[in-house]
C-alpha cells in the first residue's frame, strides 16, 4: 500500500500544496484521478470557508459549501455536493491512473463516508493515493490506513519526489 499524508499547520497550505502538485503533474502528462480545492476562488473574509472541488483530471468544479445565513455558526459542507464529487471520481475507470489525490481526509471520511471507498478503490487497484489532512481527523485517517501512510513535509520539492518515486 502506497499512501503519503500532507498536513501543514499553515492554514490552506495543504490545500495549495496539493492542488498545485497535481497542476503540475498534469503538465507533466501524468494520469490522475481525485480532487483539489479551487485556488482562484477570490476569498471573502465573511465566508471564510466557502470552498469548490476540481475533479481531477477533467476540471469539473463542485462546490461542496452552502450558504446557511447569517449567524449561523453550523458547518457549510453540503453533504449532497460531497457525495456528488465522490461520484463524479468514483465513475472515472482506474485503468491507467498513476496517482489519486485527495485534497482532505475530512469529516465524512472520518466518519466513515466521504471518499474513503475511492481511496480503498483506488490503493486496491495499485494506484498511490496522496492525501491532505487536517488536525481533527489525523487520528481517523490513521486509523483507516492502519498506520501504514506515510507523512510527507509541507513541501513542494518532497511531495513532488513522492509522487515521482511511487509512479515509477
Amino acid at each position: 500500500m502506497r499512501i503519503a499524508v500532507v498536513s501543514s499547520p499553515k492554514r490552506g497550505e495543504t490545500d495549495r500544496l496539493l492542488s498545485q502538485t497535481a497542476a503540475f503533474l498534469l503538465t507533466q502528462g501524468v494520469k490522475l484521478t481525485g480532487i483539489v480545492k479551487v485556488l482562484e476562488e477570490e476569498e471573502d473574509a465573511s465566508c471564510a470557508c466557502d470552498m469548490s472541488v476540481r475533479v481531477l483530471p477533467n476540471g469539473q468544479i463542485i462546490p461542496i459549501t452552502q450558504d446557511l445565513g447569517d449567524g449561523s455558526d453550523a458547518c457549510k459542507l453540503d453533504p449532497g455536493a460531497i457525495a456528488l464529487a465522490v461520484h463524479e471520481v468514483e465513475k472515472q475507470p482506474l485503468e491507467d491512473v498513476q496517482l489519486f489525490i485527495l485534497n482532505k481526509f475530512g469529516p465524512e471520511e472520518a466518519d466513515g463516508r466521504g471518499f474513503r471507498a475511492a481511496i480503498g478503490a483506488a490503493l486496491e487497484a495499485g494506484i498511490p493515493v496522496l492525501v491532505g489532512v487536517g488536525g481533527p481527523s489525523r487520528a481517523a485517517f490513521d486509523v483507516f490506513v492502519d498506520g501504514l501512510g506515510e507523512t510527507l513535509p509541507p513541501d513542494t520539492d518532497a511531495i513532488r519526489a513522492w509522487c515521482q518515486q511511487v509512479m515509477a
